[in-house]
């Protein structure tokens, strides 16, 4: 019973239409060996000798087509998809050709030997001629039903394509949109900077350099698009000229979204990478110029496991690319706090989603709410604390210099004094560039909060010292410029105004800003922020600044939008031609990170920091907004108002 069963389920499996295509591939194989033996034998012994021995010929040549099979099992040449076949494929036939032939020559000298005529009609050498024809027919089968997939009709839509990057990286890239169903990209040339392969064919299409003309090219093959080898990304990245290049020919621009990291690392990709390589066209803050960021994220996560962590502004740009980067270290718990409720509660979906097994508690209040904050850290106990809440945005902070104030300054002071009380490890606070010789209200509101962390760390500092004590709330600042793709920067606003149809308005054409990816920036703060010893304002490396008015003519150019308007409006209120990181009395010193230095500030005493603010926020309580930023003015003295209302309280 159990023999019928076992048989029934290999006839099953065998036979069924999932196994279908593996029979014909291989019935195809057996009957091209089939008739090499013929073949073969016709040439060596002509035609009339072929007829006399035709019968035992015929049973001969049968039994040693199946016997094929045997190869073919061992290196499962019927098991590929005929259309992709490679070069390891074939070179899988001719190893199973070369078993099959071992194997038939040793029975065939066997049924010699006993004297069995009606399977011994061939000799050996027939049947080694036979099984090399045999490959070479099996061959040209693959590779003529993937000359002729490659060449199908579907190819009439697919665009026109050049490919940056060529050898391990162009060559699996290549592979991959052959592979293609529908075809999206027809080959026409590979641009590398290997000067040996120069004017080479590579896969059939020519070789170029950056030294050929380029744009020539695209016009003579009628390029529509290129495609950036995973492993070329970060060259390309920098090469600005070659960028317009295609940009300005109109070409769209593809990478890759599934080039493992190690993979490029060790310069190769293994053949899963090339077979799920998946393209998109890039958006134009992927050619932003920038060196790869790399972070020892490894001796973050040992601080941060098994850790209480409390995120403020947790529905961010920041904040919540903040908490995706935490919970993968697996925290104890964490507590999640912001007052806008639709993105919080869409961190509240993203956790229950991502994190299931990391514990959270999504919280939606003011940091400026103390009682409520208060029984948060009293009941949470937090041992971390990544200060990420602010209001941002320059000109709606112009118009509101009190809600700055209690928001940024109060709410800061409320989070770091309560730090203090249930003893916190550490504090960080996300600051930015604008609080370098500030310009508008928000940029020095966070100047402010610099102040204020700095002086509370000095003076926990000096009180440890003094009564012997090594543990006390650490406070460290970050500081960095614009991140790209955040809520209400440039980019997506750009975007929108694009679709439609423009204008696209920039403030000045002089204008320049530094930005960073947000992923990067918050690597950059969890390293800065656990690694430092308290007091620090940790300035990051944003790279070389990019002119607004650049950026915009290259998103309406990758759009491929015509009459597309870029409108100079004028800086606004409290706005920049040029941030900065760090101000003219400030230096920096290394860290340990290449990416991060340490600036020089000066130090505040505690007591008078904290009577400066509590008579800010007293002010600012009243909504007296000229008089609440001459407070602000007063406790920062490098601030000067630019293109504001408050430019008056300069020239007092």
């Amino acid at each position: 019973m159990k023999w019928n069963e076992s048989l029934q389920k290999t006839f099953g499996w065998y036979f069924n239409k999932n196994v279908l295509p593996y029979w014909c591939i291989l019935l195809l194989d057996t009957i091209v060996v089939f008739l090499s033996y013929l073949f073969a034998y016709w040439v060596s012994n002509r035609t009339s000798t072929t007829y006399e021995n035709r019968f035992a010929l015929f049973y001969t040549a049968l039994f040693f087509s199946a016997l094929s099979w045997v190869g073919a099992r061992i290196f499962k040449t019927y098991s590929g998809v005929v259309r992709y076949s490679s070069f390891v494929d074939l070179m899988k036939v001719a190893n199973a050709n070369v078993v099959t032939l071992m194997i038939s020559i040793i029975c065939l000298l066997a049924f010699q030997g006993f004297g069995v005529t009606a399977l011994s009609a061939l000799s050996p050498l027939e049947m080694v001629a036979a099984l090399a024809i045999a490959t070479l027919l099996m061959w040209g089968i693959r590779i003529t039903v993937k000359m002729l997939f490659d060449n199908m009709g579907s190819k009439k839509a697919a665009k026109r394509a050049l490919i940056y990057g060529a050898l391990t990286g162009g060559v699996g890239m290549a592979k991959a949109i052959r592979m293609q169903n529908p075809v999206q990209f027809e080959l026409h040339g590979f641009i590398t900077h290997n000067h040996r392969i120069k004017n080479m064919r590579l896969m059939g299409v020519k070789v170029y350099t950056l030294e050929d003309d380029i744009a020539a090219v695209i016009e003579k093959e009628q390029i529509e698009a290129v495609l950036v080898s995973p492993l070329r990304v970060n060259e390309f990245r920098e090469n600005q000229k070659i960028q317009d290049i295609f940009i300005n020919a109109g070409c769209k621009i593809y990478m890759s979204q599934d080039a493992r990291e190690a993979s490029v690392k060790n310069g190769e990709l293994s053949d899963d990478e090339v077979e799920n390589m998946q393209l998109h066209e890039v958006e134009v803050e992927e050619l932003l110029p920038r060196q790869e960021i790399k972070v020892d994220m490894e001796s973050v996560g040992k601080l941060l496991s098994g850790r209480r962590v409390l995120i403020t502004g947790s529905a961010g740009s920041i904040g919540s690319e903040m908490v995706r980067q935490v919970a993968a270290f697996k925290p104890a718990k964490m507590m999640l706090v912001d007052q806008a409720e639709t993105p919080q509660h869409d961190i509240l979906l993203m956790m229950a989603h991502n994190y299931p097994d990391v514990p959270s508690e999504v919280v939606v209040t003011s940091i400026s709410n103390q009682s409520r904050m208060e029984h948060i850290f009293e009941t949470f106990q937090p041992e971390y604390v990544f200060h990420a809440a602010a209001y941002k945005h320059v000109p709606m902070m112009e118009n509101n210099p009190s809600e700055a104030v209690k928001n940024n300054v109060y709410g800061t002071k409320v989070i770091a004094d309560l730090s203090v009380k249930y003893g916190v490890k550490k504090f960080v606070m996300i600051s930015t560039d604008k609080a370098v010789n500030p310009t508008n209200v928000m940029g020095c509101s966070k100047r402010i909060c610099e102040i204020y962390v700095q002086s509370l760390n000095r003076k926990q500092k000096l009180e440890a010292e003094a009564a012997g004590k090594k543990d006390y709330t650490q406070f460290v600042t970050t500081r960095f410029g614009n991140v790209l793709g955040s809520n209400g920067s440039v980019i997506p606003l750009f975007k929108e105004q694009i679709k439609r149809g423009g204008p696209v308005t920039v403030t000045d054409e002089r204008i320049v800003r530094f930005f960073m990816l947000i992923p990067e920036a918050c690597k950059l703060v969890l390293e800065a922020g656990t690694k430092g010893n308290g007091g620090e304002i940790f300035v990051f490396d944003m790279g070389d600044p990019v002119k607004i008015a650049d950026l915009a003519k290259r998103m309406i150019a990758l759009s491929g939008a015509k009459n597309v308007e870029i409108k100079f409006t004028g800086l606004r209120e409290g706005e920049k031609l040029y941030e900065e990181v760090l101000n003219e009395l400030e230096g920096t010193k290394p860290s340990f990170h290449e990416k991060i230095r340490i600036a020089s500030v000066r130090e505040y005493d505690y007591e008078k920091a904290e009577q400066e603010i509590e008579d800010l926020v007293e002010v600012a309580s009243h909504f007296d907004n000229m008089e609440t930023v001459r407070i602000m003015k007063r406790i920062v003295p490098e601030y000067k108002s630019n293109n504001s209302v408050y430019e008056v309280l300069d020239k007092a």
